[in-house]
């Protein structure tokens, strides 16, 4: 076990890998600057970068302080099936057949609704894709509603404010999306089996209120995005210029519903995407570019999320368990911003005796906040990797980011506290 000193060290750099997301844009624009030194600052700048960065100093300082084989066990004995799994399943569920899939069935609903269907198409993507989220996960809805959302919203004519609320909408809707089931946020996903919470719970306990809080964010992004959206009807993903094999299509699904299904089991669903890449492969016709890379760099920052996070629980731990029952909803909320909100509720399915009332509280909290930073919720940085380059200097700011999810937070606050 590390000893004290170590964790202050971690501790420490954890904040520093805090404050270096906050300053991401800023290397960024330095980038701009300096052109001896862009490609540098370019890395510095990229926001999945920075937790494996960090993450990889704390592994060299343990080395130097307690000896390479600590170290390395220390990073050995981490858990990184979320990652594994965040990388797969961004990659099969951004895949061509299934994006297509997706984008048929929401223009055939957006065609329905008596909207402009450039509204609808927006609409269905802030809402009803964070909720089916449920059921093929939170990384997989988020990676699907950020590639369906980019040619409408973010686009660099459409103002950054703008931008920055309708992400902050995104976020936030993915992370209280999920909740009506036991599987597919992270958070819950913690303490689920601990507690006994089944599907059936979460959805009368959960699950109405955060549906209710995603159709508001979502209509009100809506609403202010109207004048930003194209007057033409949105792109239907491909499927009329170029049809797609219906069996194929059949097949890139069932990929994603396997690999959700074993979504705990990292032997499997590896061995199932590289069964996917071959497929891939063999109907290379009939795809885009997978986006490996992206999901990459996301699978590196959570797990370095993972790896730094894993030397946190000598503070947070006392924090959350020393919170009462209604103080423990907010602080909940507030730790989230500084920490995935996963970590946080697994360290409150440890307290011994919690009660149900300080249960929901530190769920409901975790899941509300999960939209205030790029670590708050696992997702999330998949959300940034699709979407930056719709941004300004192709970065998206923490502070900014922050300020566009206050308002949908609040909702899904007054969701979860008076329904």
């Amino acid at each position: 076990m590390p000893n004290i000193s170590i964790e202050h060290i971690a501790a420490a750099l954890f904040a520093v890998a805090i404050i270096h997301t906050f300053a991401a844009k800023l290397f960024e624009r330095l980038s701009h600057h300096s052109p001896r030194h862009a490609g540098l600052f370019h890395l510095l700048g990229e926001v999945e970068v920075v937790f494996g960065f960090w993450a990889i100093v704390l592994v060299f300082v343990m080395a130097l302080v307690s000896g390479g084989k600590e170290a390395l066990a220390y990073a050995e004995s981490r858990q990184y099936t979320e990652p594994l799994f965040v990388f797969v399943v961004m990659v099969i569920a951004a895949s061509k057949p299934v994006l297509q899939a997706v984008m048929a069935a929401v223009n055939t609903i957006a065609r329905i609704l008596p909207v402009r269907q450039s509204l609808a198409t927006a609409w269905l993507g802030l809402a009803a894709v964070p909720l089916f989220g449920s059921a093929i996960t939170e990384p997989a809805a988020m990676t699907i509603a950020a590639l369906m959302l980019a040619p409408q919203i973010f686009r660099p004519e459409v103002p950054e404010r703008v931008k920055y609320l309708a992400l902050g909408v995104l976020f936030v809707n993915v992370s209280i999306g999920g909740t009506l089931t036991n599987f597919a946020a992270p958070p819950v996903l913690m303490v689920a089996s601990t507690w006994n919470w089944t599907s059936a719970f979460m959805l009368a306990t959960f699950g109405w209120k955060a549906a209710i809080a995603v159709l508001v964010n979502a209509t009100v992004a809506v609403v202010v995005l109207r004048s930003h959206l194209p007057d033409v009807d949105a792109p239907d993903g491909g499927t009329t210029q170029s049809p797609m094999p219906k069996a194929l299509v059949a097949i890139h699904l069932c990929f994603l519903a396997a690999v959700v299904a074993l979504a705990h089991y990292p032997v499997a669903f590896l061995g199932l995407f590289l069964m996917f890449l071959g497929v891939a492969q063999a109907y290379e016709r009939f795809q885009s570019p997978l986006i490996v890379k992206e999901a990459l760099l996301v699978a590196f920052f959570l797990a370095g999320l993972v790896v730094l996070g894993g030397m946190q629980q000598w503070w947070l731990q006392p924090i959350v368990s020393g919170m009462p029952p209604k103080v423990l909803f907010f602080g909940a909320t507030a730790l989230t911003a500084l920490t995935d909100n996963a970590a946080l509720t697994y360290l409150g399915s440890l307290i011994v005796g919690i009660s149900d009332e300080a249960k929901y509280n530190l769920v409901a909290g975790a899941v509300a906040g999960g939209g205030l930073t790029v670590i708050a919720n696992a997702p999330n940085p998949a959300g940034v990797a699709l979407l930056r380059r719709g941004f300004a200097d192709e970065s998206i700011g923490a502070g900014e980011l922050f300020v566009g999810a206050l308002l949908p937070t609040a909702v899904a606050i007054a969701a979860f506290s008076f329904m």
